[in-house]
């Protein structure tokens, strides 16, 4: 076993990323038009989803860009 535990891959649907995030879902489906946002997975005929993973790092960029920005 490797000293940093790697977290199993879960999906998120549009909602929760859209609480996540802030964002409103027409905004979250424009950045990701503009390749500014994660892909999303197609989960069925009319769903998505969002690989948590990739919010999480979009996040977390979203947070050390914001404080380069300040500094």
């Amino acid at each position: 076993m490797t000293a940093t535990a790697q977290k199993p891959k879960r999906i998120l649907k549009l909602p929760t990323v859209v609480e996540r995030t802030g964002y409103s879902r027409a905004h979250i489906y424009t950045l990701e038009a503009q390749g500014l946002f994660p892909k999303k997975i197609k989960l069925g005929a009319r769903s998505i989803g969002f690989l948590e993973s990739d919010i999480d790092d979009w996040i977390d960029s979203r947070i050390a860009a914001s404080r380069q920005e300040a500094a």
